[in-house]
């Protein structure tokens, strides 16, 4: 890094770096599609076959003729729904007939006699469902564009169009849900924030490095080499997914966009801040990088490594969304590793020691000369840290009561988390308002729930009545469809099966193994059993995601723990290092829940949550124990251990305390999206970015260092030679 170093910091090298990344991102840019233009919201669920899975292909090859993805267009008028409503909603339905919506089915109403139509509706006569189907695998857009032609076709049939009447107009209104609808408002949800999310992420990391360092143009550093990361990454991942080489959703790129503002700026911090320690020091500002350079990416590229291998630990997962991630957050990382380590130095190489104006650091021969030059008396200055020294000291002085003080408030934040309640429920993360949510609810308050989202039962039997009435007589069944055969398979059935409550609920997810074993009780054969649709769904996401938990959890901590045993040589200090993370994990989740449940009254939090949170707290974690950990090994070569803590908290403070704040911020900008799963995991992930920052950091870690003293190096003996030798000269 010391070679690296000297051709960055060179007259010529410094230039050559930065016109290479300028040059890449114009190339880049120019050739490759964007990321966010190969965005696909239909990628696979599940990686390996389910249970529900093989249900739709079963039904998409053996009863195609009455499946799809339906969008129920639901009526409704407080009053009632008058003869004069339905004739408009079957004028209405001619008029779909006509506009040929593409790749949908459109039930012919305006044929249905008036009489037969009117039995259609809710008991209450309020409500009336119209369902349109969209063939099987309709991409998003489609989907998107259909209802779009859908409801501006009422345009011509009412003299007001009943998708934009309000749920207390008391005018005949509709809206549109259904897993068509849920999937349409979900995709748009997403789409809204991108742009707001990048522009959000942006200032509020600039206005955190104004108020923190209050330099103007420092504040630009990062961003600039957080901003050439970002246009370097963009066309390489829309490239991939264009080759279809790996897949991602908005939702994985609005978090990547956190990740790298937040993650990306931490790197360069902790290089400027060496930087600018070192500028107080050196006269030379190329001596000052490179002394730089070589103390600060050791901590930084084992920070960024920890993230990147937590990152490809996810491609173990078999739930798609959580897999999806692994590829482009990894190469994200790596590229800003690279720009940290290459064109952030040449940054500072290029504007120097102006990098920090109006407080430019000076040593103090410099100081001298230039209060001499102006004809002033020599004040010499240099910072130090009031804060950092009083905490190191305090740390150092009784850490007995430090680390109970704090294991004893972050153990029962972390038994909190034991009480959360989750939820696979795609509709609970929709805010209020949105047209999928306002049709579930008027079905949910005058018609039968469970007719949103029917479960699919397909089994061989030679007796399927039987099966029909075992599964008319379960107590939370609504109505039950007769039996259809299917094409090939003379003992192959369908019974499609209408819940009484809400098909999205846990309690209607529980019922799914029962479903299966009532049915398996009349055929004899469990194995010729398959449960489809939207219930069944949730149910194998949730069975996937803890199967997920259960083997990336470890392998995470098992890979970070290799890591830092590589970097710190060390068992003792590794174990205790990934354990405080691990605690403020669970600590995260704990208050994270008692914010989002008694400060928001959020009923619960999506199910796979935890997963998401776990691998960024503990990672991310990782790299502020990393930093400082490194600090106090280096200082305890030349001074006793217990100063090396002293010193070490104190230097590192202020970077890891506005690195964490930085990276705390940019995560709590997924909280102004209206999207309740972005809302839980940035609310989580910005709580256990801070209790990092502010509990386990500063005291709990330099805390159990100082208790453990000497054995902290154990096994390495040389090290703990050396603590010694260090404590007896000390003493003498």
């Amino acid at each position: 890094m010391q070679k690296i170093g000297a051709f960055i910091s060179s007259k010529s090298g410094r230039w050559v770096i930065l016109a290479a990344w300028i040059v890449l991102a114009l190339a880049l840019n120019l050739a490759l599609p964007q990321a966010n233009s190969q965005e696909d919201e239909q990628a696979e669920t599940f990686l390996n076959d389910t249970n529900s899975e093989e249900a739709a292909r079963i039904i998409e090859e053996e009863f195609s003729d009455n499946s799809g993805l339906p969008a129920l267009l639901t009526w409704y008028q407080e009053d009632g729904l008058s003869d004069e409503d339905l004739q408009a909603i079957q004028q209405y339905s001619a008029g779909l007939q006509d506009a040929e919506i593409k790749a949908a089915a459109v039930p012919p109403f305006q044929d249905i006699p008036l009489p037969a139509l009117k039995e259609q509706l809710s008991d209450d006569g309020t409500t009336l469902v119209m369902p349109i189907l969209f063939a099987d695998g309709t991409a998003a857009d489609t989907v998107e564009a259909g209802l779009e032609k859908i409801q501006s076709a009422a345009n011509d049939a009412f003299e007001q169009n009943p998708f934009e009447q309000g749920l207390d107009s008391g005018n005949l209104l509709v809206r549109t849900t259904g897993p068509a609808g849920i999937s349409a408002d979900a995709v748009s949800l997403f789409s809204q924030g991108d742009t707001t999310l990048l522009f959000a992420t942006v200032l509020i990391v600039l206005i955190f490095l104004l108020v923190i360092y209050r330099s103007p143009i420092l504040a630009l550093v990062p961003l600039i080499g957080v901003g050439f990361a970002y246009l370097v990454i963009s066309p390489i991942l829309g490239a991939l997914g264009e080759a279809e080489s790996i897949s991602f959703d908005s939702q994985g790129l609005a978090i990547m966009t956190v990740l790298l503002f937040g993650a990306g700026t931490d790197y360069c911090l902790f290089l400027i801040t060496r930087f600018r320690e070192n500028l107080w020091e050196i006269k030379s500002k190329k001596t000052a990088l490179i002394r730089s350079l070589a103390s600060a990416s050791g901590a930084i590229a084992m920070s960024g490594l920890t993230v990147i291998v937590a990152m490809l630990v996810l491609l173990a997962a078999d739930y798609g969304s959580i897999n999806r991630f692994a590829i482009p957050f990894a190469i994200s990382i790596f590229i800003m590793l690279l720009a940290s380590l290459t064109l952030v130095p040449a940054l500072l190489a290029i504007i120097g020691r102006v990098s920090f104006f109006p407080f430019i650091p000076r040593t103090a021969e410099m100081q001298k000369e230039r209060a001499q030059d102006k004809g002033k008396p020599v004040h010499t200055k240099k910072p130090h840290n009031k804060i950092g020294n009083a905490v190191g000291s305090l740390v150092t002085e009784h850490p007995w009561k430090i680390a109970i003080i704090t294991i004893v408030v972050l153990g029962v934040l972390a038994g909190i988390s034991s009480r959360i309640t989750y939820t696979y429920d795609t509709l609970s993360s929709f805010p209020d308002g949105m047209p999928s949510k306002e049709g579930f609810e008027i079905l949910e308050d005058h018609m039968n729930a469970g007719e949103l989202a029917p479960v699919s039962v397909i089994t061989e039997t030679d007796d399927p009545e039987a099966v029909h009435a075992a599964l008319y007589d379960l107590p939370y069944t609504a109505a039950v469809v007769d039996p259809e055969q299917a094409k090939s398979n003379d003992r192959l059935i369908r019974i499609q099966l209408e819940l009484n409550e809400n098909p999205y609920s846990n309690e209607a997810m529980a019922h799914v193994p029962d479903i299966k074993e009532t049915v398996a009780a009349v055929t004899g054969d469990a194995d010729s059993v398959w449960i489809g649709g939207q219930t069944a769904e949730q149910y194998d996401t949730q069975q996937v995601t803890k199967h997920d938990e259960k083997w990336i959890i470890p392998i995470v901590v098992g890979f970070i723990t290799l890591l830092l045993l590589t970097y710190l040589r060390s068992v003792t200090a590794t174990i205790y290092l990934v354990a405080t993370v691990l605690l403020s994990f669970f600590s995260a989740l704990g208050l994270g829940w008692l914010i989002l449940h008694h400060g928001f009254g959020v009923d619960a939090i999506q199910g796979f949550i935890p997963l998401y949170a776990f691998v960024f707290i503990v990672a991310l974690g990782e790299d502020y124990n990393i930093f400082m950990i490194s600090s106090i090994w280096k200082r305890s070569k030349t001074m006793p251990l217990k100063q090396a803590i002293a010193d070490g908290v104190a230097h590192t403070g202020g970077v890891i305390t506005s690195a964490g704040l930085i990276l705390a911020a940019t995560f709590a900008v997924l909280t102004t999206l209206p999207i309740q799963i972005l809302v839980h995991f940035g609310t989580i992930t910005a709580i256990g970015v801070l209790l990092d920052t502010f509990l386990v950091r500063p005291f709990l870690v330099p805390a159990m260092t100082a208790i453990l003293g000497k054995w902290a190096f154990w096994p390495w003996r040389k090290r703990i030679q050396q603590s010694e030798q260090n404590e007896q000269k000390a003493q003498a």
